[in-house]
């Protein structure tokens, strides 16, 4: 059964950090390629970054250089570190398998990053 539990949001200022987490079911994580994506009010989903099975990863031009996926496999966590915060980067953040998120069938419930200018 899949299950993704996402931690680590929070207030801060404009320019500070946040570490979020995501703690996945083995069935979810299994080294298959994951995602961190965010949604704004009034906006659609998007995605920001990826990581594949081997550790490729990839970026929104929007956080390219600020935010840095990772993983650990061990743990089934996934992480995103977020650098340099800007007010437009506030929004809830949700992790996900790629593979169900483009399915759609499952989300967690997501963890709230706000940045205040």
């Amino acid at each position: 059964q899949v299950q993704l539990v996402e931690s680590g949001g929070g207030l801060v200022q404009a320019g500070g950090s946040l570490r979020l987490s995501c703690a996945a079911s083995k069935s979810a994580f299994a080294n298959n390629p994951m995602g961190w994506y965010r949604q704004a009010p009034g906006k659609e989903r998007e995605l920001v970054a990826t990581i594949s099975r081997d550790g490729s990863v990839s970026y929104a031009d929007s956080v390219k250089g600020r935010f840095t996926i990772s993983r650990d496999s061990a743990k089934n966590t996934l992480y995103l570190q977020m650098n340099s915060l800007k007010p437009e980067d506030t929004s809830v953040y949700y992790c996900n398998d790629l593979a169900i998120a483009a399915m759609g069938y499952y989300w967690g419930q997501g963890t709230q990053v706000t940045v205040s200018s």
